[in-house]
């Protein structure tokens, strides 16, 4: 049988996430220490894992409601409301996910059609434009740069919009670099956006890794944006619950009911024990954040001074749990330096160029790992640039 004639051609074109070709070849090496995986190593927090034990103990193992437990998503409303100030009727403007990733899935699937354009920062997470792709849809890649803090300019949206412009993604605190959009930067991108349709889908997962030392802000929050945004968020990387498969998307009603029936056909509902798990989270995980939030950023201080002692050039992230230091000195491309660096000191990260184009030159080094691998990890890299 000519299996790839059967094979659609988006299915066939689809790139392979660069992310996990690294580790793929890193299991494989007895002493190689991973750093590119963007997984909390800290466990489950108990009083949430009890959580999750008490509802199975209570047999609490049955579908919910597609769009949830009602008690969650009420919780989901308390959370957005007490920590930025966003009212969401849980009855009809909340959704909960499995994680934030199917979120993402179903707003493009549910906003894109055929020949619709969405714009996209970059470097950015992977999977933006292989599913607006999957719609249908025609990714547009707005390039970000160091000079300006990977922040995405005002003029470089403008300078993009078309006539099919259906959707702009938001994806800040930002995966790879860890750049930070504020306020200010906020207002410009919804002031380019007036007298426009455009939708925007704010990936927020990182939001409450926030090192700036300001409160953190919504998208949502700014004046005007409120009644287009989708905010997607979750639970994986705020409360170290990346296997409980478990997030949310919050929006306008009217985009809301079309992302439930997407999610309705797809998946029924999310896993109903980390529902439990994150019902108890909401209610009582504010410490939780803040220590993780506190650790995380102890190993950025190490990272940021260690790159700074070698004289490596590294941008300072305000946000998420990555450094993306500039290694173009070292290789002629990130890839390049990635397989060397694997090969030879037994590191593994991630080229920047797996992020987009222009995050050719750097490499993304996740600090979600503990203070022990990154010193090691350091030490080789140290030995390496110096070969």
């Amino acid at each position: 049988m000519d299996y790839e004639k059967l094979l659609t051609d988006t299915a066939k074109n689809l790139k392979p996430s660069g992310i996990r070709k690294f580790f793929d070849v890193a299991e494989r090496i007895p002493d190689v220490i991973a750093l590119g995986v963007g997984e909390p190593d800290f466990k489950t927090p108990w009083h949430i894992r009890q959580a999750a034990v008490d509802a199975l103990s209570k047999g609490q193992t049955r579908y919910t409601s597609n769009a949830g437990l009602m008690p969650l998503r009420e919780e989901i409303a308390n959370y957005m409301k007490r920590r930025f100030s966003l009212e969401y009727d849980p009855s009809n403007e909340i959704t909960v996910t499995v994680g934030g990733s199917e979120a993402i899935d179903n707003i493009i699937r549910s906003v894109v059609s055929f020949g619709d354009e969405v714009l996209i920062p970059e470097p950015s997470f992977v999977c933006y434009a292989p599913l607006t792709e999957l719609a249908g849809g025609k990714p547009v890649i707005l390039p970000t740069y160091e000079k300006d803090g990977f922040k995405l300019m005002p003029e470089t949206v403008k300078n993009a919009i078309t006539k099919k412009t259906k959707l702009l993604i938001m994806p800040y605190p930002n995966n790879p670099t860890g750049a930070l959009m504020e306020k200010e930067d906020y207002e410009k991108i919804a002031e380019a956006l007036k007298d426009t349709d455009i939708l925007v889908l704010a990936d927020e997962i990182y939001i409450e890794l926030n090192y700036s030392g300001k409160h953190p802000f919504s998208f949502a929050q700014t004046e005007g944006m409120r009644e287009r945004t989708i905010v997607v968020n979750g639970f994986s990387k705020t409360y170290a619950m990346t296997g409980w498969r478990i997030g949310f998307a919050c929006g306008p009603k009217e985009i809301m009911k079309a992302t439930l029936k997407i999610h309705q056909y797809g998946i029924m509902c999310a896993p109903t024990v980390s529902q439990y798990a994150a019902i108890e989270a909401l209610k009582n995980g504010d410490e939780d954040i803040e220590n993780m939030r506190q650790n995380y950023n102890m190993r950025r201080r190490f990272l940021l001074d260690a790159f700074e002692s070698l004289s490596v050039p590294c941008f300072e992230p305000k946000g998420a749990f990555y450094v993306f230091p500039n290694i173009s000195e070292f290789a002629d491309t990130s890839d390049a330096f990635c397989n060397d660096f694997l090969e030879k000191a037994h590191v593994a990260v991630v080229p920047g160029s797996a992020f987009g184009a222009s995050g050719e030159g750097f490499i993304r080094i996740s600090y979600a790992y503990s203070l022990e691998h990154l010193k090691k990890a350091v030490e080789r890299f140290e030995k390496y640039i110096k070969r």
